[in-house]
């Protein structure tokens, strides 16, 4: 075996016979990255948030089909989702329906990706709201039924926002996963970051693989630190005393 060329400067060269540079893929694939990421968070916290306060409720009946959705959603792993999504879904939809699904939905693989990632994560942040909402004092909960507030109101402005605030710790690891999680859609085509670093290092560079890989690795790094922080701030300005314990530091 002969002795390994390091060639750090590797993403700065032309890809042969593109007229690109290495550099442009990275960030093509950076991009693809945070729109998939943002795109699933916004589905995942919103129907997290919703079938959370949902699996709550007095009703035995909703609140049994929402700890059915967090079972499904949480116990099948993601990439047997996406291919669920994107390649056996179109098959058992009527004709008409999958067939556009597979030929003329725009940008099919990227809206699949974000609403396979979506759904799998919103049941992890489902679990999250759960358990904040479960770890506030009964007395909430009837101080605002004392007050005249119906169900929902009494959800709205006593027990959720008081649930929200326990939780940032635990949702600041849920967003961070975001990102890591959407290198799975690499697996239907979605041309994201670690799409880009395995295409680089298999058919143009694959004499400098350590360098890419790294590059991309310490891209990853920077976006998750930028989301602690992120998330650390808002925990700063939302916190109140006595009812976050830990947290980002």
């Amino acid at each position: 075996m002969g002795q390994y060329q390091w060639n750090w400067g590797i993403i700065l060269e032309e890809v042969y016979g593109t007229g690109e540079y290495y550099y442009q893929w990275l960030i093509t694939g950076l991009g693809w990255t945070v729109a998939t990421a943002l795109s699933a968070w916004v589905i995942a916290l919103i129907l997290g948030s919703l079938i959370g306060t949902v699996r709550t409720m007095p009703n035995k009946w909703l609140a049994g089909l929402a700890t059915a959705y967090v079972e499904l959603f949480r116990n099948i792993p993601l990439i047997v989702q996406l291919f669920l999504w994107f390649f056996v879904l179109p098959e058992v939809l009527p004709e008409q329906m999958g067939t556009w699904m597979k030929q003329d939905m725009p940008m099919p693989e990227f809206i699949t990706a974000v609403i396979g990632l979506g759904l799998f994560t919103s049941a992890r942040v489902a679990e999250q709201v759960r358990t904040g909402i479960m770890a506030l004092p009964r007395g909430q909960r009837y101080a605002g039924q004392a007050l005249g507030f119906t169900l929902g109101q009494t959800y709205r402005y006593v027990l959720l926002p008081m649930a929200f605030r326990i939780v940032i710790p635990p949702l600041t690891s849920e967003f961070m996963n975001v990102f890591k999680n959407s290198a799975v859609a690499l697996a239907i085509g979605v041309t994201e970051l670690t799409f880009q670093m395995r295409q680089i290092t298999g058919e143009y560079a694959p004499g400098n693989p350590i360098e890419v890989m790294t590059m991309v690795s310490v891209i990853y790094l920077i976006m998750a630190f930028s989301v602690n922080r992120l998330m650390a701030f808002i925990e700063r300005r939302a916190q109140v005393p006595g009812y976050i314990s830990g947290g980002s530091k």
